[in-house]
Formats: C-alpha cells, sequence, structure tokens
C-alpha cells in the first residue's frame, strides 16, 4: 500500500517498457482503469496528510501503552501489599468520605481483583469536564493510601490522561483536535487506494497472480526494495489500520458528530439501564461514556452520604448475585427517587459490559441491562474502541496496537524517502505528481461512482471534503503553471 510513493518516470507514459521482472497481463487491463486516478489522488494525500498520520502513529504508539505505563508509575496508588479478608464496602467508602468530607459523593469502584485498592469518586468544582477526585483505598484495612484526579469511564489516571490529550488534540485544545480527525479521516482513504496501486502492480508480474505476494516482498527487485518493503508492510498493518481510522473518527469533532447522528438514526447507539424507581417522575439516564468524550463533569445535586454509604453493603450483594462479578462502578444517585446504577468497567480483558439499577431499600433489581441484548453495532462499537485503546485484550493488545504504529510510521517514512531519492534535480523541494487527466481516462462507469462517493464522504467527512478542494485547487494551479511554462 502506498502512501507517499511518486510514480517514477516509466510509470508517467503509457509508452514506457515495463521494469525488468514485470511483464503487463492484458487481463489486468480492466483494473488499471482505477489505477490513474488512484495514483493521483494517493499522491496528494499522502504528500500533505501523511504527516499528521506521521505524528497519530507516534502519539498512538505510546496511548497503547500507557495502561501499562500507568500500572507501573501509580503503583503505589492501584496496588496494595497487605492481605486478609476486605473490610466492608460502606467501611472503605466511609473511610474516604471522611477525608473529603466537603466533597459530593459520586460513585464507588470497588477492588476488582485481591491486591487491588477501591476507587471511591468525587465530583470536585475545581475540576474540569469528565475529570472527578478518586480516593484510592485499601479494601483490606479500609485504609486510604492515597488520592488522585481521575479522568473519564476507564478512570485515567495523570499520566494516562495526559498522553491521551497528546493523542488526540496534541495538548492545542479544540483547534488542536482537527489534527487527529484529519489523520483518521483519511487514514482508510489512503491505505484503501494504496491497496489498489499494489494489487495493480502484483498483477503485472509474471506468475504472481496469488494473494501472498501481496503479503511478501519481492528481494529480487532491488530498485524496487523500499517500494516492496513499504507495500507489503502496509498490507500487513491494513485490517488494524481501518478499524483504527474507523473508530477514531467516533472521537472527532465533525465527523464524530455525523457518526453520532447515523447511530442514533439506525438505533445503534449504546443502551443504559433506568435508574428512576417505579412510579418516580422520569429523569435523565445514561450509558457509562467513552474514554474521550466522559459526561461526568454533569455534577449530581449533594446527597447524605452517611444514608448512601449505610445501602451500598446491601447494593454491592445484591449485585453480585445478579450477576456483576465483574469490575463496576457503583452511581450513587443523587435524588431518593432514584436506585443505585451499576455497570461493569471497560477494563482489560473484559468483553461484555451488563449493568443493573437496584432500589437500595427494597434490594430489587429494578432494571436491568444484559450486554447481549445490545444491539450489534453497539457491541461492535464498544469492542472497537476498547481495542483502540489498548484494553479490549489487555498487554497483547498494546504490543499489538505498538507493533501497527511503528509499521504505519515505517510505511510513511519509506514512501518519503522513495521520494526525496526520485525527486528531480532541478526542483529538489517538489514532488513530481502522476501524469494529469486521471479522472479523464478513467471509465465513466468508474469515474461517475468516484465522484458521487468522493462527494458523500466529504459531506459526511468534513475534513476529507475541505482537503479534497484544496488538493484540486492545487492540483489546477500546477496544471496552469505548466501550460504558462509551455508557451
Amino acid at each position: 500500500m502506498s502512501i507517499t510513493g511518486t510514480r517514477p518516470v516509466e510509470e508517467s507514459s503509457p509508452s514506457a517498457p515495463p521494469v525488468s521482472g514485470d511483464r503487463p497481463r492484458s487481463g489486468s487491463r480492466r483494473g488499471s482503469r482505477l489505477y490513474p486516478l488512484a495514483m493521483r489522488l494517493h499522491f496528494y494525500a499522502g504528500i500533505f496528510v501523511a504527516p499528521f498520520i506521521l505524528i497519530a502513529a507516534l502519539t498512538g504508539a505510546l496511548y497503547a501503552i500507557a495502561p501499562t505505563i500507568e500500572g507501573f508509575v501509580s503503583r503505589d496508588l492501584l496496588r496494595v501489599q497487605t492481605s486478609g479478608p476486605d473490610q466492608a464496602l460502606s467501611a472503605q467508602v466511609a473511610a474516604a468520605v471522611a477525608t473529603r468530607p466537603e466533597l459530593t459523593l459520586v460513585a464507588i469502584a470497588p477492588a476488582p481483583n485481591d491486591g487491588d485498592t477501591t476507587r471511591v469518586l468525587f465530583d470536585d468544582p475545581a475540576l474540569g469536564d469528565s475529570e472527578r477526585l478518586s480516593v484510592f483505598v485499601d479494601p483490606h484495612t479500609a485504609q486510604p493510601v492515597g488520592e488522585s484526579v481521575v479522568y473519564g469511564s476507564g478512570g485515567a489516571l495523570p499520566l494516562r490522561t495526559w498522553l491521551s490529550e497528546l493523542h488526540r488534540s496534541l495538548h492545542l485544545g479544540e483547534p488542536g483536535r482537527l489534527y487527529s480527525e484529519l489523520a483518521a479521516s483519511w487514514l482508510w482513504v489512503i491505505a484503501l487506494f494504496g491497496l489498489v496501486l499494489w494489487v495493480h502492480r502484483v498483477r503485472q508480474r509474471r506468475d504472481r497472480r496469488s494473494v501472498r505476494w501481496l503479503l511478501r516482498p519481492d528481494l529480487s527487485q532491488t530498485r524496487r526494495r523500499k517500494m516492496n518493503w513499504h507495500a507489503v508492510i502496509g498490507c500487513w498493518i491494513l485490517p488494524v489500520v481501518l478499524l483504527l481510522s474507523a473508530t477514531g473518527m467516533t472521537w472527532s469533532a465533525y465527523a464524530g458528530e455525523n457518526v453520532t447522528k447515523l447511530r442514533e438514526e439506525l438505533s445503534w447507539t449504546t443502551p443504559a439501564v433506568s435508574v428512576d424507581l417505579p412510579g418516580a417522575t422520569p429523569s435523565s439516564t445514561g450509558s457509562a461514556p467513552s474514554e474521550h468524550h466522559s459526561t461526568a463533569g454533569n455534577a449530581p445535586a449533594p446527597v447524605d452520604p452517611a444514608a448512601r454509604i449505610a445501602q451500598l453493603d446491601r447494593v454491592y450483594e445484591v449485585a453480585r448475585a445478579n450477576g456483576i462479578t465483574q469490575a463496576a462502578e457503583i452511581a450513587v444517585p443523587p435524588a431518593p427517587e432514584q436506585a443505585f446504577g451499576i455497570k461493569e468497567l471497560r477494563l482489560p480483558g473484559t468483553y461484555s459490559i451488563d449493568a443493573l439499577a437496584i432500589d437500595a431499600t427494597t434490594g430489587t433489581v429494578t432494571d436491568r441491562l444484559a450486554f447481549a441484548d445490545w444491539p450489534l453495532m453497539a457491541k461492535l462499537t464498544n469492542w472497537g474502541i476498547a481495542f483502540h485503546m489498548g484494553l479490549l485484550f489487555g498487554l497483547v493488545n498494546q504490543l499489538l496496537l505498538l507493533a501497527i504504529m511503528v509499521g504505519l510510521a515505517t510505511v510513511i517514512v519509506l514512501g518519503y524517502r522513495m521520494w526525496w531519492q526520485r525527486r528531480p534535480a532541478r526542483t529538489p523541494a517538489l514532488p513530481i505528481p502522476p501524469r494529469r487527466g486521471a479522472l479523464r481516462r478513467t471509465s465513466l462507469w468508474i469515474s461517475i461512482p468516484v465522484v458521487i462517493a468522493a462527494g458523500v464522504i466529504g459531506w459526511s467527512l468534513p475534513l476529507i471534503g475541505v482537503s479534497l478542494l484544496v488538493f484540486l485547487l492545487i492540483d489546477v494551479a500546477l496544471g496552469l503553471a505548466a501550460r504558462v511554462d509551455e508557451v
């Protein structure tokens, strides 16, 4: 999959002889109709967008292994060395509340495994959107071991939050999010057009029409060794790259808004349990938010901590008896007419997220939502986001993402190196674009659907639409300049 590779001289002219070892096949004529258009779009997108994708790959590599780094750096908060039976959850929460009596208790995440700490979460008006203050408690002694600001439904600590924001916006705020949206929006387009180019090249080779030749470099072609590695590595990482591009767009500003609207219209949104007790006035309910877009910053009304703490043991016991066996967060209801909401967390190795609503007064389950009842697309979205965050398969997931990001960065660097080595000596700063007139030479059966698809995609993914117009203006300007030179 050639991302930034430019067209060598012999490719610019139909009359140029094939490179030694390659023999054009008459059967590839039909597939070659899309080749000029793919080459030209791939060229411009690669030259101008690949730097943003490279930055996203490098920051994404850090973000991919952030959970493991966090576990090591913050082990004093996350892990304890004590042993023995756990103290009552109410005792753990009471100890945490005693350290922060001025703040509103909003949720509790009981220690998921032996040796882990319990998180007691507070709403702090001094914190930003999606941030909460967590007091970490030793479940064996019911003694607080420290506190920290946590972010989002995943409870990211400051280091992982910093790496997340670096990947998301380079710490430039909302304007910085345009870089990651541009990268995510174009990544799948560049990758798929690159695949078209590579398939075309492989089909031209003698006795090399097998798919396996897409996945192995032809080391016999010394002149094109970089091109071979560039394309083959791209094919290896293509499936994961497409998944990361799709999930990345769900977090973007403009494309993400359109994706959200589409999911709502198709009923693909994540469902949630209702925490309203029978007979109570309905209130707003919601599901646990994503890592990047949590809504935890909506502060609930103050509650009497003592009354709620006294109910926690019963609520937790009922939840465990009703199938909440994985790490979960218990949301403290802000009003007496609401139930406790318990939802399993998106953590490494967690593939399903069940949720319950429990009336603490009677100990009855008022609402239940099993992950098996989610719409299929909501399940796929949850798994895709967890994979993107490096949480779906734990450390294996993180190492795979790290390898994919290194591979993507390698593909981009090889692409630019190919251009640098093939640049014209008289204009070393400018690449040579593929031959003009690609769309005119393409069959109407291909060009018309391509134009329609470009319009739909450009409307749905605004940064693709805007950048396509920019590429068109650049292309027209270069064409006019070439005509002036000829005159």
